[in-house]
Parts: structure tokens; sequence; C-alpha cells
């Protein structure tokens, strides 16, 4: 596996791979990586001939208050799994390599952006948009995969491929779950031994209130339970529990088209998100 942090080095390493005619792969991280993260990297492999993993720390998605300092950073790590796992290029750039001095361009996706995360975290998805901007000009790559947990985020991907033209694939990836339900999340490392037993109350909550909908109940009356269940369970705070559509993310649509529940709620501090689909047989 290369290991590389220079911008000319990366350019170099991909086209060799590009010159040799094989497909490339991107899989963008934030480090800290679990076996979510590396069943994007096993897709990734499965879709093309060769892989390139980067793991930066994106300042601009992070808003004021919120846990940059201390999100977790493992690279040494998160280098191994991936040399083990036959990863060809690792990018690790330093924030000055992917913000030089001057920097100041701003990347925007109106609509899809504007509730939900968009809502609870001014500017959160501005800071995707122009990292995974940059990571696309950078790799090029022809295929780019992404969590359905972050499903607000991959929709706003979407977005921003079709309307600038980029040409990529983009990949959802199923949820991965550890065996109690709970979404795996590099933030699941903050939760006390107590929070972390709570914490499978979100899925669970989610899951009940897709079953009541997909049987015809109310789905306003099915949120709110879920709702009222996570804040019994323990959780200190619900930013929202939303039922969208799966394209458009427009809220409440009609049982015709593609749903899916999306929440995010606090629980001892940390943020934590998840989805499911409310039709059985969807990717999770």
């Amino acid at each position: 596996m290369q290991t590389i942090r220079d911008l000319a080095a990366l350019r170099e390493a991909v086209a060799v791979f590009r010159a040799a005619g094989e497909r490339v792969a991107l899989v963008p991280t934030m480090g800290a990586l679990h076996a979510g993260h590396m069943a994007l990297f096993e897709e990734a492999k499965r879709v093309a001939d060769r892989v390139v993993v980067s793991i930066f720390v994106n300042p601009r998605q992070f808003g004021a208050g919120e846990d940059l300092d201390r999100y977790p950073r493992r690279e040494g790590a998160d280098a191994r799994m991936l040399a083990e796992a036959a990863c060809d290029v690792l990018w690790m750039p330093a924030v000055d390599v992917m913000y030089p001095a001057g920097y100041a361009t701003n990347v925007s996706v109106a609509g899809v952006s504007e509730t939900l995360d968009g809502a609870a975290r001014p500017g959160h998805f501005d800071g995707v948009a122009t990292v995974v901007t940059k990571l696309f000009n950078q790799v090029r790559p022809d295929v780019a995969l992404f969590g359905n947990k972050d499903f607000q985020q991959l929709t706003v991907i979407r977005r921003l491929v079709a309307d600038l033209d980029f040409g990529i694939e983009i990949i959802g990836v199923p949820t991965q779950r550890d065996d109690d339900g709970l979404a795996l999340s590099s933030r699941n490392l903050y939760l006390s031994d107590e929070d972390r037993a709570r914490a499978v109350a979100l899925p669970r909550a989610l899951g009940v209130a897709a079953r009541a909908i997909a049987r015809g109940d109310d789905p306003r009356e099915a949120l709110a339970a879920a709702e009222a269940s996570l804040l019994s369970a323990g959780f200190d705070s619900v930013d929202y529990v939303a039922m969208v559509d799966a394209e458009t993310l427009a809220e409440m649509p009609e049982a015709n088209r593609r749903r899916r529940l999306l929440a995010a709620a606090r629980i001892g501090g940390t943020r934590l998100i998840d989805t499911i689909p409310v039709e059985a047989g969807e990717q999770g």
C-alpha cells in the first residue's frame, strides 16, 4: 500500500492506474476506521481494480462547539488495517494541503442540504460538499462509495455529482451494525458502557416506527412514538425523527414513493444518527 500525503504524488500514482486501463474507486473517510468503513472498502474492491481510501478530518464540516478537537484520530491503526486488507493507496493530506493559504472557495448544494442535519448543523453540508469536490478532483475516481447511514450526506453528494457533471458512479453501501443493531460509527467510541447499552434504543425505535408505517398506521403518530421512546430510554434530546422521500428527502412522502426514516439524537453528549427504509427489502 502506498501512503501518500502530497498531491503531486497522489496524481502520479493514479496516473499509473489509468495508464493500465484500470478502474479506480474512492472511499472517503475521516479515519477511526471500523467494520463499516471496511464494508465500503470491500465493495470498492468488488467494483474496481484499484482502491484509494482517503483519511481527512475535515474542519469545514464541524460547527462551533462540535467535536473537531476530540474527534478520534488513529492514523497508525487505520493504516495497518488498510495495508492488511490490500488497499492500493491511502491518501492522508494535511489541512494545509487540502486548504492552502488563501483558500476561498465554498461548495453549496441547495435543497437536499437544508433540512434535518442541515438545519441542526448549519454549514455542515457546505463543508461536506466542498471536501468531497476536492477529493473528486484530486483522485478523479470512476466510482465513489459512501455509507447509507449518513443518508442525507449521500443524497447531497448524488445531487452534487449530477449538477456538476462529475461522471462518477456513486454507490451507497448498507449500514453496518453491531450484533444488537446499533449502527457502527466512529463516534460510538465516545459512549460510556451505560450509554452504549442505552443507545440501542435508536435502531429499535426506528424499526418499530417503520413496521407501524408499513402496515398503514399514521406516520406522524409513529414518529412521535419513536421520539418519545428515545427520551424514555435515556437519550438527552432528539434533533429529529422524520420520514422522507428516499430520492428528494421531502418529508412525509406518499406511500407510492420509496420512503426512509432518519433520526438524530443525543446521549451522554454524543450525537448519533441512523436510518432505515420503511419498505422491507430496501437497502438498510
